[in-house]
């Protein structure tokens, strides 16, 4: 009787074991599968990400051909502008810009009381929490003394640790005020104590990228030597008016918002392009390649890099009234307007401006070796025998760097040689990754220390989290999509030979990958992308379905209409480059000339007559004007939402 109460008992514990061992790997195959979509939809957001810094950069070349070809200024426009530019000139004098500005007895937000002591800091962060505005005179005399504290300093910024004084270092905050608030309440308050460095990426894509700044710049005049400011892609001011931070001033800052940019300009340009720390270890925003110099990079005058979408070129130009081919030497001012001027413009060598490009920009991969960084047309992608090469040849260590987001807040590669570490938390969605920063000391290995900042999502099971931020990922690779409509449907009935309305997978991912060159794994993502009849065919028409762009007149041909909507961001930028009078209208004719450059330079396939027509129809008034920020924001994407992730359907991957 005892030994069969024990053997019924032992074959209960075994059941017991083999359903707790079916649970435990169905378990981890249900998460496996869960981080497997959370990882596409990382994928679809960094492409997306690249891709538009590679149309960024783009415009670098477009600005060149522009200078070389753009000559609708009339002789009496260029003294105007030679002038108004010499008074801008003048006003740079702190007089001007700081001392003329009153602060009224009625603005409650903090006041700093210069010279700036950790008091203000304090004042600083706690107005910041309650969302108060900082005063365009405090902002203005804080980026005057900043940029006079940052021109003494060198291109790398040398700082040496020890067991009571470890160093911290943060990665890209892009506008997140909370990443900030969250990493000084747990590391501390800069201090001479506890020293900081701040790699680069400070503004742009958040909401609150003045704030961030003015803490940073407050923390480093009452801590020069203590906390240290990198340049980043970012501190550009041409990366700024695509990518929000110039929108940000001008709504924050409406009367003095202008004078903030301009000052802003020539602050960037001082910031430090490196700091080294224990004669081992580089800390850079971005990275570097196999021709680095870190000799010419500490010679470099790193003031003349006013933006990378700048590159040198001769911009003194002569005027020449009577010719057809007259040109004008052009450049841009810190609002993106064009500035003339009669004398050269100093810009940086060639292969020094490549140089600082490198840094600024650049990745790693595993692969061995220096490739162009396609991804984001920026740069180069360097392997680790470049990382070895480079470190070897200066004896260094190890390299810090930023400007990837990465799903854990950093990464270690090359042999534990490179580091990637990123600080805005949540980065493309609420849930999407964590923040972190690094803690240094001589002789001892970095330190991680990881965050999120929680908001009501972040308490959300993972299945609901990784749902949110998929389905918002599909939003924007379907806006992606919709962008190249006309080109994909060409392409999806050219593999169509016969003329069924289908593909197979592989052709539609080829079409897919070949048009939008987005490097993304389509068949896997293709459930959420098309209809798959039973034979595993795609219905390639579907690739459109729930979503259209909105056309601002009817008249207008799709092709036009999604031409410009993909390249609205660039269109944006360059109408104010030649708005010169800030008024946000261009005339119909500089509106057609503009075009005829852009889209010969950008290979575009559209009949002339058709943008004629269509500016024509955006002229309302007829006076001849077209308000192009009105004309931009009339191209926007619909989405039929009910449809765009249903619950239930098979997700990414």
């Amino acid at each position: 009787m005892g030994c069969s109460s024990s053997s019924t008992k032992t074959r209960k514990s075994e059941t017991s074991l083999k359903a707790a061992l079916i649970i435990q790997n169905w378990y981890r195959g249900y998460k496996a599968r869960l981080k497997a979509r959370q990882h596409y939809a990382l994928t679809i957001f960094q492409s997306i990400e690249y891709a538009d810094e590679q149309g960024q950069m783009q415009l670098s070349t477009f600005f060149s051909f522009m200078f070389e070809n753009y000559a609708h200024v009339h002789k009496e426009e260029l003294e105007l502008r030679k002038q108004s530019l010499e008074s801008e000139q003048d006003m740079r004098d702190r007089h001007d810009y700081v001392d003329l500005i009153d602060v009224p007895d009625s603005y409650n937000g903090p006041r700093l009381q210069f010279p700036l002591t950790c008091t203000d800091i304090d004042l600083l962060l706690e107005a910041f929490k309650e969302q108060q505005i900082l005063h365009a005179h405090y902002v203005l005399e804080v980026l005057f003394e900043t940029k006079k504290v940052l021109k003494q300093m060198p291109n790398f910024t040398h700082v040496q640790t020890s067991p009571s004084k470890e160093l911290t270092i943060c990665g890209d905050l892009h506008g997140k005020l909370d990443d900030l608030f969250m990493i000084f309440y747990k590391n501390g308050l800069p201090s001479e104590s506890n020293p900081y460095v701040f790699n680069g990426d400070f503004v742009d894509r958040g909401k609150n990228s003045i704030e961030i700044l003015m803490i940073l710049c407050v923390s480093f005049l009452v801590y020069p030597n203590d906390l240290h400011l990198n340049r980043g892609n970012h501190e550009d001011f041409m990366m700024n008016l695509r990518y929000g931070f110039t929108k940000e001033i001008l709504h924050k800052y409406k009367l003095h918002g202008k004078r903030i940019l301009q000052i802003l300009e020539e602050l960037y340009a001082w910031l430090p392009i490196g700091t080294i720390v224990d004669n081992e270890i580089l800390v850079i925003h971005g990275g570097i390649s196999e021709t680095t110099d870190l000799n010419l990079l500490h010679r470099v005058e790193r003031n003349k890099m006013k933006s990378v979408l700048i590159p040198p070129t001769e911009t003194n130009r002569d005027y020449d009234t009577d010719s057809k081919h007259n040109k004008v030497g052009v450049t841009f001012n810190a609002h993106g307007r064009i500035k003339t001027n009669g004398s050269p413009i100093e810009h940086l060598p060639k292969h020094e401006w490549e140089q600082i490009i490198d840094i600024l920009w650049s990745d790693p991969r595993g692969k061995n070796g220096c490739f162009p960084n396609t991804g984001r047309g920026g740069g180069c992608y360097f392997g680790p025998d470049v990382t070895s090469k480079i470190l070897n040849k200066y004896q260094l260590k190890m390299l810090i760097r930023s400007h990837e987001c990465k799903p854990e807040g950093y990464e270690i590669c090359h042999d534990g040689k490179v580091v990637t570490i990123f600080s805005a938390s949540n980065y493309y969605e609420e849930g999407s990754n964590r923040g972190a920063y690094i803690k240094l000391c001589s002789g001892t290995a970095p330190r991680f220390f990881q965050y999120q900042v929680t908001k009501a999502t972040c308490f959300q099971p993972l299945r609901q989290r990784v749902y949110t931020m998929e389905s918002s990922a599909i939003k924007i690779l379907k806006e992606r999509v919709i962008s190249r409509k006309s080109d994909l449907t060409r392409a999806f009935q050219l593999q169509d030979h016969r003329k069924s309305g289908k593909l197979s997978l592989s052709q539609w991912a080829f079409c897919m990958e070949n048009i939008l060159g987005l490097n993304l794994p389509w068949r896997s993502l293709s459930s959420n992308l098309v209809n798959i009849d039973k034979n595993g065919n795609v219905e390639y028409m579907s690739s459109f379905q729930n979503i259209h762009i909105e056309k601002p007149v009817q008249e207008a041909h799709s092709t036009l209409v999604e031409t410009l909507y993909r390249y609205r961001s660039d269109l944006e930028i360059i109408f104010n480059a030649i708005d010169t009078d800030h008024s946000g209208l261009i005339s119909v004719e500089e509106f057609r000339a503009m075009w005829k450059l852009f889209s010969a330079h950008y290979n575009v396939l559209i009949d002339d007559s058709q943008v004629n027509k269509l500016a024509n129809l955006m002229d309302l008034n007829k006076d001849g004007s077209i308000d192009f920020n009105e004309f931009l924001k009339a191209f926007y994407v619909v989405h039929r939402y009910e449809d765009l992730m249903k619950p239930g359907v098979t997700n990414l991957g």
